[in-house]
This record gives structure tokens, sequence and C-alpha cells, in this order.
């Protein structure tokens, strides 16, 4: 599969699965949490979807679109593993991270810390959806609603 065809096939699938439990996630208490704003395609999308909701992003700097910046209160800049830990116990109701790099050795790291981060971060009920797994024993894998392969993008509830 070429890069671009990899490219649209995550984002289709991360579109379908924020899709379908947004209107879920808008019935529940609690924050939404992004994990890595990028160029703020996903912030923009998720702010479209649930208006009105407060989105808390992190990322290590701000490189997005200047529509796709939150304010200043709901930007958290450093290393994710590290000030994401301040929000564990919050009980988000939506805690997406798309912080995968496309390494394999690289995102086998960020495996070893980013499901135990969610878990803690969200409510129980809460939805995390991820690009990367989330093998986690309070994260229960749920089938992803998209016509993309099953392992391209990944829907997971606190339980």
């Amino acid at each position: 599969m070429s890069r671009l065809d990899n490219f649209i096939s995550r984002m289709t699938a991360q579109r379908d699965i924020l899709n379908q439990i947004c209107p879920e996630v808008a019935k529940m208490e609690g924050l939404v949490f992004e994990l890595g704003l990028g160029n703020g395609r996903t912030f923009h999308h998720l702010r479209e979807r649930l208006p009105g909701r407060r989105i808390v992003v992190f990322d290590r700097e701000v490189g997005a679109h200047a529509s796709s910046i939150p304010d200043a209160e709901n930007l958290v800049l450093g290393d994710i593993r590290e000030t994401a830990r301040r929000f564990i116990g919050i009980d988000a109701a939506l805690v997406h991270a798309d912080i995968g790099t496309g390494y394999e050795d690289r995102d086998a790291v960020t495996a070893t810390w980013l499901p135990d981060l969610i878990a803690g971060m969200l409510r129980v009920g809460g939805f995390a959806v991820s690009g990367t797994p989330l093998d986690h024993p309070q994260l229960q894998r749920l089938p992803a609603p998209t016509s993309e392969p099953a392992d391209r993008y990944f829907l997971c509830k606190r339980v």
C-alpha cells in the first residue's frame, strides 16, 4: 500500500469511528482529550461533532492550521507522556490518541505507556480511540465501525 493510500485508510477509519461514538460521548459527563494536535484536523472534527464540549489538547508544540488551534486554557504543551499524567483520574468521556509515528520501534515504546495513561484518564464507560493498539485490562476492545481493515484504527471502552 502506498503511503498516501495508507494515510487515507487511517483517516477514514478514524473518522468513521469518531462519527459513530460522538453521539454517545455527547450524552456522557466528562472532558474530551485529544492526544496529539498535529495539524488540527481531528480536533476541528471533534469540535464540529461535539459542539460546546470542552476538548483539551496535548502536543509537544503547536503546528496546526490557525482555524484548528484550541484556546490557551485547553492546550497543554510538552511531552504528552509527562503532561497528560496530571489528568489521570479525571474521568474523561473520550480520549483520542493519534501519536503513532509509522516507525515500529518508536511506536512499540509508545505502546508501553499509552494504554495505561489512557485507561487512567477515562471514566468507566468512556471511549478510547487510537491509531496505536491499546492493550490494557481496563480497556475492552470494540469492533471498529468502518469499511477499513479491523487493525487500522482501534476503539475501546473503559470497563
